[in-house]
């Protein structure tokens, strides 16, 4: 569906649906209130009451808070896929046009790719109707800008693994770089040993398909800052020899997710031409089993010079991320800040529910700042403290470090101390780590996430890399 913004004297209405927005209150002065009542509309949170007679539809909010303009732009989006209008037209002011246009465009998203006969809505055009064009123009892009690319990003995630595979996600990333002029730069698998990636090798080793290290750069003229974000970018997990059970196995094609971010992020940020250097990092791998698969019991040499225990081949992201964080730290010398995303453990669940991010790092301003601009993008996340008694739980007696917890507990945070053992001393107070294995994926819509990916860190990301002078 077509978003245009659009001056109110200069709309159109004939085969248009206007939508209105009311609150309880508003209701009790409202035009149609008789009518609306005999309906049994009472304006409450999210609900929806047509007047096809006069082409209307009202939607009921609590309030005009950010969150609810959005939940009720998803119901909206929602109820009129089956309508026969050619476009709908809502009012939109500075205050609510982001929160709306969230709502339509990630409530509203579909993945039909492998849908034979998908079913297409008859409305083409959602008009955003408003008396001052030029004021809301800035803010009508940048929304849209960074929901496009949420969904950019829930569309890899949601590719079958049999079509994103670590080279087909390598000839995308080029694809996005031409696209957006970036600078792209692709380690196949002999690049990669060269560069002595032995840990990622050791988890593609047994799949059909090469792994990849993906690096993409968005330079601008004035830069104030540089980012350098890390991927986790599983384009299938199979557990490895570590198999995972049936039912975990389903789904895994969101393993991805980390990478994806990143990917979605840079299309955003180069989208929206901030004054910002960004580094996108991706460790593309397929983890699957065979005769030449790696096992529990291998010792692995990370790129940084320090052996790994492996004791379970379905801890495999960690190994990944080891090697591409520590190639990312040679690539960007002294980082403004140091970003990874990976969908890293189902602990990080246990601990924080599906709805909720956990951020990991040193810096208590850094996460409290994230946690600020997470808030302002409407995303949740949670802070998961490091300490040194469940540092000792990853130590291992024959190599450097082991790539699992010596005991069930804490899981998702000695996952990231393991990474952090990869972060560089001069990297550890710009480091933080975002365990998206909650967010990233869901099959019960909540909030504006459809059945699939969500584009988790998207939106947070972008958002706090705006506020960076």
């Amino acid at each position: 569906m077509n978003i245009e913004l659009i001056d109110t004297k200069t709309l159109v209405t004939k085969e248009n649906l206007t939508i209105k927005i009311i609150t309880p209150e508003r209701l009790e002065k409202a035009k149609f209130k008789k009518t609306l009542k005999k309906a049994g509309f009472t304006a409450e949170q999210d609900t929806l009451c047509g007047m096809h007679g006069k082409s209307l539809l009202f939607c009921g909010v609590s309030n005009h808070e950010d969150e609810n303009i959005k939940t009720a732009a998803v119901s909206i989006a929602k109820a009129i896929k089956g309508f026969h209008y050619k476009s709908i037209s809502v009012d939109v002011t500075k205050e609510n046009i982001r929160p709306l246009i969230e709502g339509f465009v990630l409530g509203g998203y579909e993945f039909n790719t492998y849908k034979s006969k998908p079913k297409k809505t008859k409305i083409k055009t959602l008009y955003l109707s408003c008396e001052n064009v030029k004021e809301l123009s800035p803010l009508f892009e940048e929304a849209l800008i960074i929901s496009e690319a949420t969904c950019f990003t829930r569309d890899i995630v949601n590719t079958a693994p049999d079509d994103m595979h670590p080279e087909t996600l390598a000839k995308l990333a080029k694809k996005l770089a031409r696209e957006n002029k970036l600078e792209c730069n692709i380690l196949d698998e002999k690049a990669l040993k060269k560069e002595r990636c032995e840990a990622m090798l050791a988890v593609g080793r047994a799949s059909r398909h090469g792994s990849k290290l993906i690096h993409l750069a968005y330079k601008p003229t004035n830069v104030k800052k540089r980012i350098a974000l890390v991927g986790k970018g599983l384009t299938y997990d199979s557990g490895g020899l570590s198999l995972k059970p049936a039912t975990s196995m389903v789904t895994m094609k969101m393993d991805k997710a980390g990478a994806c971010a990143v990917l979605g992020i840079i299309k955003a940020v180069s989208e929206l031409k901030l004054d910002i250097e960004v580094h996108a990092f991706v460790g593309a791998v397929e983890n699957m089993i065979g005769g030449d698969a790696y096992k529990p019991d291998d010792v692995l040499l990370s790129r940084k010079g320090d052996t790994i225990e492996v004791r379970n081949t379905d801890a495999e992201g960690r190994l990944v991320l080891a090697d591409v964080l520590d190639y990312a730290q040679d690539k960007v010398k002294n980082p403004d800040y140091l970003f990874d995303f990976a969908t890293l453990t189902g602990a990080c669940m246990v601990a924080l529910g599906q709805y909720t991010t956990g951020v990991m790092g040193h810096s208590n301003r850094l996460r409290h700042n994230l946690s600020k601009a997470a808030g302002a993008a409407g995303e949740l996340t949670a802070s998961l403290p490091f300490n040194k008694h469940l540092k000792k739980q990853i130590k291992s007696e024959i190599a450097d470090i082991c790539n699992i917890s010596n005991k069930p507990y804490g899981g998702a945070i000695t996952a990231g101390l393991f990474l952090d053992n990869f972060i560089k001393d001069e990297n550890k107070e710009k480091w933080l780590h975002f365990d998206i294995a909650g967010t990233a994926y869901t099959e019960t819509p909540w909030d504006v996430n459809v059945h699939g990916a969500t584009g988790a860190g998207v939106r947070f990301m972008t958002q706090f890399l705006k506020s960076l002078k």
